[in-house]
């Protein structure tokens, strides 16, 4: 095993050195030479060899040395050599070095001086301390304070040890006397930790004393005094009160580090509305005055965590939290929308929206390169306001819809749908917004975009001008007809080049795009259309019409969507003009549109064919232009918008659930013990003293403080280690918090014997690594030692911990017993939380993830539904299919599931099941991540889980 040393020693270990050769070059004159035997001799010890013959070696030809650097390597020297027998005696020859230290404590050198009282801090026999102790008390005299500091923390050390409290009796007196004559900040701040450590009331009592100068201590003091604050009110809560003052008096301190300290020691010791008041105000004055982007951010979780159980406070503090937009970063400018978004409330839903527009605004000068995304997240937050504000909708609709046209395809999506959720829930503002729509459609380039305004066109166009209009608007942007001429091939082919010539002012690159469906379809010029220059979108493509450009690059489904458009524009206008003429003329027209397009679909014009969909969806528009019926005019006027309705009514209630579900809290119970307000001792509290005491009254008859205490759910985390019948019996409680494993082994002796260097032996497997070394315990016979591990997670992957326990007998010293332990597998459940995320970001996930886990569905449920809630529920994922669209009997059903790790990593699940005739189910199960541990690990999830029960 190796051994521990408190500093690096650079070592060549291509040339391992031979103890002879040590010996000679320590027993030379050369300064240099003795300075690398040193080192050899330093790194031998720490990679477990043992050269007992070179320590007589040392004392004779090194401990006489003056040199500084020769002295430093020494006292490393003795603080990994062994110091003492196999019976854990002090070895007789360590005497010898007792007198070489008190020479040193007593050097007219400072360093070596300071070195020395250093080295001592590391020094666990009291043996070889006892004799120096009269030296490192007078070196608390010493004029020069790196000395006094180091000298402090011996006499600490001195203290802490076994029995040290009757080595050194009058250390905390001493060190008081010190503490309060003393001027050197560090030094005043070992001693002031001293006395935290080992005599916590004087510690107070100096506290007290000098309560109206704290503000005026050194950082590293004020920080100690709030390691005080906190143990002190963790074992005596009564007294917080008096604390908490000392907290608010520090936040005005001048180091940032002492302030945001302060802010999170205020919120952990008090729930009283100034206290919180308080720490919010410290957040965002840190949030605003702090230029590192990480800072920035966890002030952000901190804020974030106030938000939980503080909302009322936090609501006035929205417009200081989104003052941190100003950050050109996108994480933070995502966190801060996340915050405000929750914060939002009739009186300050105005001036949020205000900010919002503003930075919208901010968003079209280019000198960003991700102002498109960060356009796409501010329409995003001021869709979320409109949706729960109805009012602001109006304000802010037709500013947005100048984006429709944005180069940005996502956040131009973000819009329509915006448009199309408000002009259906606001009637008020469905004339101005359709005038608009029809003004600005010519300058929406997106493919998907287009395919939405047009269906809210054909929706929502209601009057004879607005129904006229929509038809001239869609006429214009097609251009004129036929899309192509057959009158000649040369012409044809000069047409075709045309088409091309277009599509390369247009198309940079072609490539798949994944439908909704989850088919791939060559990816339209819409999207590469957006990608280019404004300059261009003016010009040579607006001349052409957007919906020509695409239609001409052998975008069919958008042409489908124009047929439906112009279908159900043509059945309103049937209803709303009198003029049976004109109704005519516009059908003759749009039959016309629709027949040139399947046309060109059919032609050799364009390298790719008509889709079979799209050619049937435009037959059908054709068809029933020809031979209109009530019952299909009702279908197609009514039950559209019917189902638009339907579905942000059930996106309403979905929300709606989600928010009484995070609202739910768990009450104590009803013989709790409750203190009353009004009959409490007033006398000598203060008015936060007064707000803090009814605060954890609320707490306590609401259930806060025991909710955490769920003693069941810890003792299914209890692991069984060793056997019953094994000597030493073991077994761990694991705790899984983020980044870290925490085990913590109960070791049980159940011999008669002391077990001797008893040792717990960890290694792992996968992304887990081990923080500490192991250390030897010594066990009296039928005792317990509880031992806790740390160990660090990088990564979402399931991994193992395996090891051992070794000890000695105290019958037999020379032979070491093994006994081996249970694997522990740390399971990715820990890891994972459902999480929510767009239908859009979900496929674009999908596209870009690599890794892909694929398992067969092999079950004995029989229900679909059934099934994939027993998936749910096993894999810890969120159903991002909403319910209706799993209703129904049809004896298939598909749907995405999604979750995130604590490490910020995606994964996605889809669930695509069948009932077959016998009533079993098949199917698949489709993992994606972006990483292979998160991919494999949840699918050997499903594969143990899925079978279900009987």
């Amino acid at each position: 095993m190796e051994k521990s040393c408190s500093l690096i020693v650079h070592f060549d270990k291509g040339t391992p050195a031979l103890a002879t050769e040590i010996k000679e070059a320590l027993e030379g004159n050369d300064i240099a030479a003795k300075i690398e035997a040193l080192k050899k001799a330093i790194m031998l010890l720490l990679n477990g060899e043992t050269i007992p013959q070179l320590f007589i070696t040392v004392i004779r030809y090194v401990l006489t040395c003056d040199d500084h650097t020769v002295q430093k390597l020494l006292l490393l020297y003795l603080e990994i050599t062994d110091k003492t027998d196999s019976r854990g005696k002090v070895l007789p020859e360590m005497i010898l070095i007792c007198q070489n230290l008190r020479n040193n404590l007593q050097s007219p050198n400072e360093f070596i001086r300071g070195v020395t009282l250093r080295f001592l801090c590391r020094i666990n026999e009291s043996e070889i301390v006892e004799p120096l102790i009269p030296s490192i008390l007078s070196n608390l005299e010493h004029r020069h304070p790196f000395v006094r500091r180091n000298a402090v923390l011996a006499v600490m050390s001195v203290y802490k040890l076994p029995h040290g409290d009757q080595l050194l009796d009058s250390a905390p007196e001493i060190i008081e006397k010190f503490l309060a004559s003393e001027q050197d900040a560090s030094s005043k701040r070992n001693a002031f930790l001293m006395l935290f450590s080992c005599a916590q009331d004087r510690a107070v009592n100096y506290l007290f004393l000098n309560i109206d100068r704290i503000i005026d201590w050194s950082e590293q003091l004020q920080m100690v005094v709030l390691e005080l604050i906190k143990k002190v009110c963790r074992t005596n809560k009564g007294e917080k009160g008096k604390y908490i003052k000392i907290i608010i008096a520090l936040l005005s301190a001048n180091s940032t580090a002492v302030v945001y300290e302060c802010a999170g020691t205020l919120v952990s010791l008090s729930s009283a509305p100034t206290a919180i008041k308080a720490a919010a105000n410290t957040y965002c004055q840190l949030l605003l005055s702090q230029s590192d982007n990480n800072v920035k951010l966890i002030v952000l979780d901190r804020l974030n965590e106030l938000k939980k159980d503080n909302r009322e406070i936090m609501v006035d503090m929205v417009m200081d939290v989104l003052r941190a937009l100003s950050t050109p970063n996108h994480d933070i400018r995502r966190k801060t929308i996340d915050i405000a978004l929750e914060l939002i409330t009739p009186k300050n839903i105005d001036q949020v929206v205000m900010m919002l527009k503003k930075e919208v605004v901010k968003t079209q000068s280019g000198e960003h390169e991700k102002n498109g995304e960060y356009r796409q997240m501010l329409v995003q937050a001021i869709h979320t306001c409109a949706i729960k504000f109805p009012e602001v909708a109006s304000t802010v609709v037709h500013l947005l819809m100048d984006f429709l046209g944005d180069t940005n395809v996502a956040s131009a999506m973000d819009v329509v749908v915006f448009v199309r959720e408000i002009i259906e829930t606001n009637p008020k503002l469905r004339v101005s917004i359709i005038t608009r729509l029809l003004d600005t459609f010519y300058q929406i380039r997106a493919a998907r975009v287009c395919s939405c305004a047009l269906w809210i066109i054909g929706e929502y166009c209601l009057s004879l001008s607005e129904v006229e209009s929509g038809i001239a608007t869609i006429k214009q942007c097609l251009g004129d007809l036929p899309f192509y001429t057959i009158s000649e091939d040369g012409e044809g082919q000069e047409t075709s080049k045309a088409v091309q010539q277009v599509n390369s002012t247009t198309v940079s690159s072609r490539r798949p795009a994944i439908l909704a469906d989850g088919t791939y379809a060559t990816q339209s010029a819409a999207l590469e259309t957006a990608m280019s220059p404004p300059t261009l979108v003016q010009g040579s493509l607006s001349s052409i019409g957007n919906l020509r450009s695409l239609i001409l690059s052998g975008d069919f489904f958008l042409g489908a969507v124009v047929a439906c458009t112009l279908t159900k524009l043509i059945l309103r206008l049937e209803e709303v003009q009198t003029s049976k003429a004109e109704v005519n003329k516009a059908t003759s027209q749009s039959l016309l549109i629709m027949v040139s397009m399947l046309q060109l679909g059919q032609s050799s014009v364009l390298p790719h064919p008509i889709d079979n969909d799209s050619h049937d969806r435009i037959v059908l528009c054709i068809r029933l232009l020809c031979n209109t019926g009530d019952e299909i005019r009702k279908i197609w006027l009514e039950s559209c918008r019917q189902s638009f309705v339907k579905m942000l009514a059930d996106k309403q209630r979905r929300e709606t659930e989600e928010i009484k579900a995070k609202a739910q809290i768990s009450n104590a119970q009803p013989d709790d013990l409750i203190d009353f307000y009004h009959l409490k001792s007033r006398k000598g509290m203060s008015q936060l003293e007064l707000e803090d005491e009814v605060q954890d009254d609320l707490k306590r008859a609401t259930g806060e403080f025991t909710k955490d205490a769920d003693d069941a759910n810890k003792l299914n985390r209890i692991l069984q280690l060793t056997g019953f019948s094994d000597p030493v019996y073991a077994e761990a409680y694991v705790t899984v918090h983020h980044y870290d494993i925490v085990l913590d082994v109960t070791v049980i002796n159940r011999t008669k014997e002391t077990l001797q260097n008893l040792c717990l032996e960890l290694a792992t497997m996968g992304d887990l690594k081990l923080v500490e070394r192991p250390q030897n315990y010594t066990l009296a016979p039928e005792s317990s030692k509880q031992i806790k591990a740390n160990i660090k997670v990088s990564s979402t992957e399931t991994g193992v911990i395996f090891g051992n326990i070794v000890y000695e007998t105290s019958s037999n010293v020379l032979e070491r017993t093994v006994i081996v332990l249970n694997d522990i597998h740390i399971d990715i459940m820990d890891y994972i939380a459902p999480a929510s995320c767009a239908d859009v970001a979900f496929r674009t996930m999908w596209a870009e993830f690599e890794w892909e886990n694929k398992v067969a569905v092999n079950t004995v449920l029989q229900d679909e539904r059934e099934f994939l809630g027993h998936i749910i529920k096993s894999t810890n994922m969120k159903c991002l299919t909403p319910p209706s669209a799993l209703e129904g009997e049809c004896g298939f059903l598909a749907a995405n599931l999604y979750a995130k790790s604590v490490f910020g990593e995606d994964a996605l699940v889809n669930v695509s099941i069948e009932k077959q005739g016998d009533g079993k189910l098949s199917g698949y199960i489709r993992i994606r991540s972006k990483t292979q541990g998160i991919a494999l690990s949840l699918g050997d999830k499903i594969t143990l889980k899925q079978k279900g029960t009987a």
